[in-house]
């Protein structure tokens, strides 16, 4: 499917909120302006899409826009008559199947000429009524059912910029495709009937078309508009013809107030305003429904819908960092406390306890940061706002080889990774599933942004955690690059529709909740609380000094850090808080700055946000990705934290830590 249209139609702006990360840029026969092709997914069909070069018009074409109109004729299967060209098709490049012409809404009647010379291409067509919003603002209403019928063509209402109508117009593209159905033709005026007959009596020889392979209407169209290339082709090829055809154009010229080529090109523009007067009509400014406007505007605006999806990501923010720490306080808080007053000393009672902290460590995530966080972006995505932020944010994820639809679970990451992979299963599949389910374990949840903020805060300042923060940015787009080259296989793009905005409902809230947080109660619980059980009888048979020992050559050689912390960065690996409190515990001391320095606290910070989040974000990527995917990515984790932690031992230690 081939995008046609005017320069500032909107046509790749179009092309751009259907692409994949992996467009390809290739040259039109080594002339003019390059075009992209991307795959793009259409429900459960696949179509090539083609941002071709703007075109004006398909007479007195400059050469770079002849090579556009010789793509969509033949592709890279170029006739006789093109074959003495210097430059030849450099890829393969079929003709479309579909053209898809994107017209200017404010500015249609120039593109209906541009429409009539499509029809006569002969191939299936649909129209994409761009900045349909921009001519309703100015008081131009256009009866889109009349412009279909009056064309043979679908035709469908978009908003580029604002990812509206495009699900819609894909949809008849393929409907087009499969049901192959040509513009209706677009006659002439009466007077020109008898010239342009004469002339297509002329060319209609068999060898002629043979020659050419083009539709005999366009044909006979550029030859009576004395066309700069296939004129010239004609008197080459079929020498004979060239003084019948002058002779032809001569009388025409004669009997016509002008030569037949301004006479030609006066009609189709005099064809076109009358078309453009019957389907359209002023009444005044649109008001619509103005808090709708109002919405778009600032969700979708080029200029706005980057300040709308930072406000949603502000309210994400407020919610891990207030309403959840508040739950926190009031639930998993005062548990772990009256938890940490049994200190059991036989076995049993050992296992006991590791099973309560398991449960306590399952409810500090489940009550505080799963349920609240999962609440908020299933109202915000039932009430289609998130839809909205996804289309805004999808060029910036596309650096990365992803789709703005991935946004939402790396929202949810913020809170907890464990429900964001979750959500990631539910909106992704193949190769984006796989990366974004792997960088989102880089995603800072409110368990690692709260060790940083405790100790980064207190011994670092604002300047240490701005840095660990800016790190974690740098670090996802850099392996958003590493991933898609990982996976070579290029990811098809996603048309994403933009559903109206409604209010969600108790039934919908409950329902998708509950959808996207079971996964803890039958996968997340048995590890949770397995993993706690090995740990602390680890503990309990005097296993710390071994575990010490064995993890020196990271902790001491590596990391720099003292021996006793080896413990605390194993418990990590079940629950972040954990590492906070062991490291008090194993320091013996509340004021650690006496025995480490800050190059130390910041290289253990740095080793603690990157390595594997937790056991739970595990078990998850474990049912999502399956064992081969989820060890990689938390060998690649493990991996990432021991070279930039290094890194940042190295870094603070010349930089004497100015902070």
């Amino acid at each position: 499917m081939a995008l046609v249209g005017r320069h500032r139609t909107g046509k790749t702006t179009l092309f751009e909120a259907a692409a994949s990360p992996a467009a390809r840029h290739e040259r039109l026969a080594g002339l003019g302006g390059a075009y992209q092709e991307c795959v793009v997914e259409v429900g459960l069909d696949q179509i090539s899409l083609v941002d071709l070069p703007s075109i004006r018009s398909l007479q007195h074409l400059r050469e770079e826009d002849r090579v556009v109109l010789m793509y969509l004729l033949w592709g890279d299967q170029w006739p006789l008559i093109a074959r003495h060209e210097g430059e030849q098709p450099l890829s393969a490049f079929p003709a479309p199947d579909v053209i898809i012409q994107v017209v200017d809404a404010t500015n249609l009647e120039l593109d209906l000429e541009l429409s009539q010379e499509l029809s006569l291409l002969g191939r299936p067509m649909v129209i994409a009524l761009n900045h349909l919003d921009e001519a309703r603002r100015k008081g131009l209403f256009i009866n889109v059912r009349l412009l279909s019928e009056r064309l043979g063509v679908p035709v469908v209402p978009t908003v580029a910029p604002m990812g509206k109508g495009i699900a819609a117009l894909f949809e008849a593209a393929v409907a087009a495709a499969r049901e192959p159905r040509c513009p209706l033709p677009q006659a002439p005026s009466k007077h020109l009937l008898d010239s342009l007959a004469r002339i297509s009596q002329l060319v209609g020889q068999p060898e002629v078309e043979a020659a050419f392979q083009m539709p005999p209407a366009l044909l006979v169209a550029q030859l009576a508009e004395n066309d700069d290339y296939f004129l010239p082709e004609l008197h080459a090829h079929f020498p004979a013809l060239e003084a019948p055809l002058r002779a032809i154009r001569a009388e025409a010229d004669a009997s016509l107030p002008r030569p037949l080529s301004d006479e030609l090109h006066a009609d189709r523009h005099f064809r076109a305003a009358l078309l453009f007067e019957a389907v359209t009509s002023a009444r005044g400014p649109d008001q619509g429904v103005r808090w709708r406007r109002w919405l778009d505007q600032l969700f979708l605006s080029p200029h706005w819908g980057l300040l709308g999806s930072l406000a949603v990501f502000a309210l994400v923010l407020f919610v891990v960092f207030e309403i959840s720490s508040v739950l926190d306080g009031l639930t998993s808080a005062p548990l772990a406390e009256w938890v940490q007053q049994w200190e059991p000393t036989s076995t049993p009672g050992v296992v006991a306890r590791a099973v309560a902290d398991g449960l306590v460590g399952l409810i500090g995530i489940v009550v505080p940061y799963m349920i609240p966080l999962v609440l908020l972006l299933v109202a915000l995505e039932e009430s289609g706002i998130m839809h909205r932020v996804a289309f805004v944010v999808d060029r910036g994820f596309h650096r990365i080889g992803l789709h703005g639809g991935v946004a939402v679970p790396f929202l949810i990451g913020l809170g907890c990774n464990v429900p964001a992979i979750a959500a990631v299963a539910n909106t992704a599949s193949g190769r984006e599933r796989v990366v974004a389910a792997t960088l989102i374990t880089f995603v800072p949840c409110s368990a690692r942004s709260a060790l940083i903020l405790a100790l980064g805060g207190k011994y670092l300042g604002a300047a240490g955690v701005f840095a660990i923060f800016m790190l974690t940015l740098l670090v996802i787009a850099f392996l958003g690059r590493l991933l898609a080259r990982r996976y070579a296989d290029r990811a098809p793009g996603l048309v994403q529709e933009i559903p109206p905005y409604s209010l969600p409902t108790w039934r919908a809230l409950g329902l998708k909740t509950w959808e996207r947080t079971s996964d803890i109660v039958t996968v997340v619980t048995p590890l949770l609380v397995a993993g706690s059980i090995v740990l602390a009888l680890l503990g309990h048979f005097g296993a710390d000094a071994v575990i010490n020992t064995a993890l020196t050559p990271i902790t001491v050689w590596w990391l720099g850090l003292p021996l006793v912390l080896g413990v605390p960065i194993l418990f990590g690996i079940l629950r972040k808080e954990l590492s906070l409190l062991m490291i008090y515990q194993a320091l013996g001391t509340q004021d650690i700055v006496p025995l480490l320095d800050r190059t130390q606290i910041f290289t253990f910070l740095v080793f603690l946000t990157f390595y594997i989040p937790c056991l739970s974000t595990f078990a998850v990527m474990l049912k999502t990705l399956g064992r081969r995917e989820a060890l990689y990515s938390a060998a690649l984790s493990v991996v990432g934290a021991l070279i930039l932690a290094a890194l940042a031992r190295l870094a603070a230690g010349l930089l004497q830590w100015t902070f």
